[in-house]
Order: structure tokens, then C-alpha cells, then sequence
């Protein structure tokens, strides 16, 4: 196959995988059309909610404009004036009656009495109906534990998910009161890396959530989204899998700065983890950067360390995996410091070509940078994967 007939959509691929990933985006896209009508409001805004709960995982730029289409189409709607609410509320065409005299005319078969037959004949009825029964209880029952394990399942999923808002809003007030701070501790007296470096102090509007807790680095937070939480280190990247703030088993995790990554002096990459939570929770939205509109929405991202204050530009969006030590492969996991500017360049040329839309936002050597990482369910240890450069 040539280069040149490596196009789906209008688009061409650089690579056979790229123009395969394409291809399966695009008969996911007829798929969704052949059972949608994409005119039709009500059908439209459920299509919209499919995309972004993320029952459809779009693997390409195909799917990419795809998903953009969609979201243009809702918003044009929103403009309108028809919301999800009322885009069912229109004028319906009911159904043909069903004839009343025909309903009355089939004649209802009259049951039989069981004094009809004879005995034997009762005795054997009476045991299949007792057999019935005794299925009849025992399904209900089944579907009974059933029913309480999947509403306990529910249940503890939405108490952690509950408890993790309760938790992170409660955290959120704490950011600059100093209801907690020990008056006469300046200094940070912890750190992941050991440095002979004189530690910065830590600002105040984090002083009272590090007497909480040490292994505090910074918070993030988007605005417009759900992201506004703080982020933690340690000396691995376990912990904070399945542990909050508080340092509970909590399965929503923290948001967690990679524990080779050095807030100060800072690495030339910070990068930061998090669960993708069906709830939304910690980085359960980050695959909307897929959008381009939502990217350019979107396109600033606050981190502060508890050192300093720092403002980033997203500057590429992509997916990628999780491979192997021998896979000799781009893995953006393990850019952490670039030691010199053609190594950076390289960097940076990587992750250019792997991104799936271009928001005109380069970076150079010297410049910072912070990517936010999270599981990407469209392929096999897949992530998704937004860098931004720091502006201020």
C-alpha cells in the first residue's frame, strides 16, 4: 500500500497503524450513523451523552472531527434554545388504535377447574405446579442477591465518589487559612529529593494543607472543569493509586507529581497521574482535550507547587501506551529532564507528530513543561495525555 492511499476521510496517515486506527474510527462513525438520525434533536443529545460518558473511544483524527461535528451540532441546538430536556417534546404521531370490537371479539379461553380431572391426573398437576413455584421462589430469590450485590456495589462507589467531593471542596476552603499552620514553621522539612539546594518556603495559601499532610507538592486546577485538587508525591507511584488527602483507601486515588519529577529545582517535565474516574472525578475529563474546541476552551492549566505559583499553555494532545523496557519506542512517561537541546528537540518532534490537533503552541529549550497522564480505554494499556508549557 502506498503512502498515498493511506487516507481516510479526507485525511492522509503518515503510518499503517495510524491509517488502521482511522479505518476503525471510521466504521465506528457509519455504525453510529446507521442507527442515529442525526437530525433529530433528542437522538442527537443522546449521542452526545454516549460520547461523553465514553461509550464510543475514538483511536484518530477521523473520530476526532467526528466527536467536534457532534459537539458543533449540540451547541447550535443550545443556541436554539432546544435543550436535552425539551428536544423530546415535540409533536408525536400515535400509533393506530387497535379495533375495541376486534379486542372484544377473540374469545379468552375459559382456564380449566382442576375437579375436571381425574385423580391421578390432580396429583400430578399439583406436583409440576409446586415444582413451578419452588423455580419461581428460587429465581427470586437469585435475582434478590443480585440486586443487593450490585446496589452494594453501587452504593460503596458512590460513597467513595460522594466522600472524595465532600473531601477535596473541604480541602479546596482550607487553601489560605491558617487554621492548622504551626506559626513557626517556614521552611519545608521534607522533601522527595534530597538536594543541598536551600528549600524556598512554602507559600502561604498551602501551609495549612502541608500541616495536613507532607507528602502535599502543589494543586491543580482547570478552570471551567472538575480538576481542582491537590497533588501528591512519595518515593513511588503507588500510593496514591488508592489512597485520598487523608491518607484513606479511597479507589478514586490522588493526583500524584511522578516520584522522579522534582518540583525544585524543577525537572524540565512535571508530570502528573491520575485514575480516569467514570464519576468525572480526578482526570474523568481530561479525554475531552480529544475536542480541538474543547482544547482552545480549555487551553490554560494552574499548577502551583507549594513552592511557587505557575501558569501552562496546552501545547499537544495524544494518546499513547504503556510499553514494554525492550519496545524501543517514544514513551513520554520517561521525559522527565532533557540534558541537552537536541535531546529536547526530539522531545518535542515526538510528541508534535503523535498530536491530535494543533494548537499553535511550541516550546524551546530552557522553557518548562507539565503533562497530566490518565488510562485511555480505547486500546490496551493506553493513556491519554495532555503537555502544556509554563507561561508564567
Amino acid at each position: 500500500m502506498t503512502a498515498d492511499s493511506l487516507t481516510v476521510g479526507g485525511k492522509r496517515f503518515r503510518t499503517r497503524a495510524d491509517y488502521e486506527a482511522a479505518v476503525r474510527d471510521q466504521k465506528k462513525i457509519d455504525t453510529i450513523k446507521s442507527r442515529a438520525n442525526l437530525n433529530d434533536p433528542k437522538q442527537l443529545y443522546a449521542l452526545f451523552k454516549e460520547l461523553q460518558s465514553g461509550v464510543y473511544q475514538f483511536e484518530s483524527p477521523v473520530g476526532t472531527d467526528f466527536d467536534d461535528e457532534i459537539y458543533e451540532k449540540i451547541e447550535e441546538l443550545k443556541r436554539k434554545g432546544i435543550t436535552a430536556e425539551n428536544a423530546g417534546k415535540t409533536v408525536k404521531t400515535h400509533k393506530s388504535k387497535v379495533d375495541k370490537t376486534e379486542k372484544k371479539a377473540k374469545k379468552i379461553k375459559k382456564p380449566a377447574n382442576l375437579a375436571d380431572y381425574d385423580q391421578d391426573m390432580q396429583k400430578q398437576i399439583l406436583l409440576e405446579l409446586k415444582k413451578q413455584e419452588k423455580r419461581r421462589k428460587m429465581i427470586v430469590i437469585f435475582a434478590s442477591v443480585v440486586a443487593v450485590l450490585c446496589f452494594g456495589y453501587f452504593g460503596i462507589y458512590y460513597f467513595f465518589s460522594i466522600r472524595t467531593s465532600m473531601d477535596y471542596s473541604q480541602l479546596a476552603a482550607l487553601k489560605g487559612s491558617d487554621a492548622l499552620t504551626d506559626t513557626n514553621h517556614t521552611s519545608n522539612d521534607f522533601a522527595i529529593h534530597k538536594t543541598s539546594v536551600m528549600l524556598p518556603d512554602i507559600l502561604d495559601e498551602y501551609k495549612t494543607l502541608y500541616e495536613k499532610n507532607k507528602k502535599l507538592i502543589g494543586w491543580l486546577k482547570i478552570d471551567d472543569t472538575i480538576i481542582d485538587y491537590p497533588v501528591m508525591q512519595t518515593s513511588n507511584n503507588e500510593y496514591y493509586l488508592d489512597h485520598n488527602f487523608n491518607q484513606e483507601y479511597d479507589k478514586n486515588g490522588s493526583l500524584f507529581l511522578d516520584c522522579d519529577c522534582s518540583v525544585y529545582p524543577a525537572s524540565t517535565n512535571l508530570i502528573i497521574y491520575g485514575h480516569h474516574m467514570k464519576s468525572g472525578q480526578m482526570f474523568g475529563q481530561l479525554q475531552q482535550y480529544a475536542k480541538e474546541s474543547y482544547g482552545k476552551a480549555h487551553s490554560l492549566i494552574q499548577f502551583d507547587s507549594i513552592y511557587e505559583e505557575a501558569t501552562y499553555q496546552v501545547m499537544y494532545v495524544f494518546r499513547s501506551q504503556v510499553y514494554s523496557e525492550e519496545e524501543l519506542v517514544f514513551k513520554y512517561y520517561q521525559f522527565i529532564n532533557a540534558n541537552s537541546e537536541e535531546e529536547f528537540n526530539s522531545y518535542m518532534k515526538e510528541m508534535e507528530a503523535m498530536s491530535l490537533y494543533d494548537t499553535g503552541v511550541t516550546a524551546g529549550y530552557g522553557d518548562s513543561l507539565l503533562t497530566l497522564s490518565t488510562c485511555d480505554y480505547s486500546q490496551e494499556d493506553g493513556r491519554f495525555v495532555v503537555v502544556a508549557k509554563r507561561i508564567k
